[in-house]
């Protein structure tokens, strides 16, 4: 089942990468980025921003997802660290990204994180036909039948 949990997750977020990234242990609000991932990743993606920004430190992190039909949601904890490859930086490089950087790949305050994932708590919003019926006739519902949570490595 974790692999099943895992692979809806990762579908569901290349179809919508935008999440909310925060630092741990800081004393901060959670910030919209837009994750760099393809099906070569492996256990990471990445994010352009700016040396300014308040994630720009790195550090452990952590990402919070959810779906755009709000049936898969995801909380993934793990590193961001400085990505200065330039065959990185250039991979996933395109106009999106290009109009928030006056100078191109050439502007100085240019930063490229990746995201080294550790684990993810995810939740697969399907929930049964029973689940449905007790829900919407005000019967107990167990937490089974709306359905599937896992707790995963990555």
């Amino acid at each position: 089942m974790s692999d099943d949990i895992k692979t809806k997750m990762w579908k569901a977020m290349s179809q919508s990468p935008k999440v909310m990234v925060s630092l741990v242990n800081k004393d901060m609000h959670a910030e919209p980025m837009y994750a760099q991932l393809d099906s070569d990743a492996d256990g990471r993606f990445w994010f352009y921003t700016t040396k300014d920004n308040r994630i720009a430190q790195g550090g452990k992190a952590m990402i919070h997802f959810a779906s755009k039909g709000h049936d898969v949601f995801a909380c993934i904890r793990g590193t961001l660290v400085t990505e200065s490859r330039s065959e990185i930086i250039d991979k996933y490089w395109s106009n999106p990204v290009e109009a928030w950087y006056e100078e191109g790949k050439d502007d100085p305050s240019l930063l490229m994180l990746r995201f080294e994932l550790d684990d993810a708590e995810i939740w697969d919003a399907d929930p049964s036909i029973k689940g449905v019926f007790k829900m919407l006739t005000g019967k107990n519902v167990q937490p089974e039948e709306m359905g599937d949570h896992k707790k995963i490595d990555l």
